[in-house]
């Protein structure tokens, strides 16, 4: 039976890793398709929602619950195979790999594109940002998916 910790982690996980695919496939193909001005404003605007205390707790469930899976995995010792104690520690280093990506990639990139709104040269804005914020995204998109999909197999295993 799956712990309350792994049935969290696989809940927290599972919204976070579908809030970046959102953005991957819907969101960005959407606005790439804007103007550099409207496009770097829509980017502003989305940059300042985002980080509110509803989000923050999703970003920071999303690493301490699967490191509370890892802390039960390896301390209940009967029960726990490898393979479980395996996924719970891959799980944990995709989610860190991915708030990683974020920390040091995507936020410094929004914080530029903020700083450069007063510039008026949104073209030169979103040619520093664009290509780079997408594909720091996919990768912290993948990363997200993959610790949504180790956390799975451990809930239903």
């Amino acid at each position: 039976m799956p712990s309350l910790f792994l049935i969290l982690a696989v809940i927290t996980t599972g919204i976070y890793a579908g809030f970046l695919l959102t953005f991957l496939v819907a969101i960005m193909p959407g606005i790439a398709l804007l103007p550099d001005e409207r496009f770097a404003d829509a980017m502003r605007r989305f940059n300042e929602k985002v980080p509110g205390p509803l989000f923050l707790v999703l970003f920071v469930g999303v690493v301490v619950l699967p490191a509370a899976v890892v802390v039960t995995a390896f301390g209940s010792g009967a029960g726990t195979g490898h393979a479980e104690r395996a996924c719970a520690v891959a799980a944990l280093a995709c989610a860190l790999g991915s708030h990683l990506v974020t920390i040091a990639g995507n936020i410094p990139l929004n914080k530029a594109l903020a700083e450069s709104e007063d510039d008026g040269d949104d073209g030169a804005a979103r040619a520093a940002f664009e290509a780079r914020w997408n594909g720091l995204h996919r990768i912290r998109t993948a990363l997200s998916l993959v610790a949504f999909v180790l956390l799975t197999a451990m809930a239903v295993v």
